[in-house]
């Protein structure tokens, strides 16, 4: 279930982009006859159309994310609040002044707040938060799980330029479907790559275990 609800504004903007990129002119009446009002000049175009209504989307979705863990009782994480934070202000402005680039930088400003919170942690106080996760099921030598840390700072700073990079040289259909499926094969296979790294650091009565 919070598998789902994390991926749920990713999934629900990749399906309003890609339903209103196959229809562009309806997408665009639409558009500017419910949220005309939201726009700068009050008209949607039909070029433009997808990519706003997505931002519309996506921003709806990270504000129900949040209103659901809260109506539950549960702890929102501090990269949710960033992420809301991102997708109000650059989803506000992408949707006010008919500009895409700006929804674009959403994923890089939170990859690069992501690397810098994981440095300034264990640069400035010492704490290493792969550790803090992780650490309570994994038992690794301290020089490994500073390792790991730095491999997660370089990794999002890298994945931050990445995505500006596609962003900036390629259409936007193409930027939606790196965001989606592209992000997803980046950090899946990173993630494994770091499994694999730590299976090797493991204690040995750990390793024994293992089926």
């Amino acid at each position: 279930m919070k598998l789902l609800l994390d991926f749920l504004p990713l999934i629900l903007f990749f399906v309003a982009f890609k339903g209103a990129e196959g229809n562009p002119d309806m997408a665009a009446a639409f558009a500017t006859e419910h949220f005309g009002f939201l726009v700068q000049g009050g008209v949607v175009g039909a070029s433009e159309a997808p990519v706003l209504l997505a931002t519309v989307v996506v921003m709806i979705a990270t504000l129900a994310q949040v209103a659901i863990l809260k109506l539950r009782g549960q702890k929102v994480d501090l990269m949710l609040w960033i992420s809301l934070t991102l997708v109000v202000v650059l989803g506000g402005a992408t949707v006010w002044f008919h500009n895409e680039t700006f929804i674009k930088w959403k994923p890089t400003g939170l990859y690069w707040v992501m690397a810098l919170t994981l440095w300034l942690a264990q640069a400035a106080f010492g704490k290493n938060l792969i550790k803090a996760m992780l650490g309570g099921e994994l038992q690794l030598p301290d020089p490994v799980w500073a390792r790991l840390n730095l491999a997660w700072v370089l990794f999002f700073a890298a994945m931050g330029v990445v995505n500006l990079y596609v962003a900036y040289n390629f259409s936007t259909s193409a930027w939606a479907n790196f965001k989606v499926f592209g992000v997803t094969g980046l950090i899946l296979l990173f993630t494994l790559a770091q499994g694999v790294y730590m299976s090797k650091h493991l204690p040995q009565q750990e390793e024994d275990s293992k089926p």
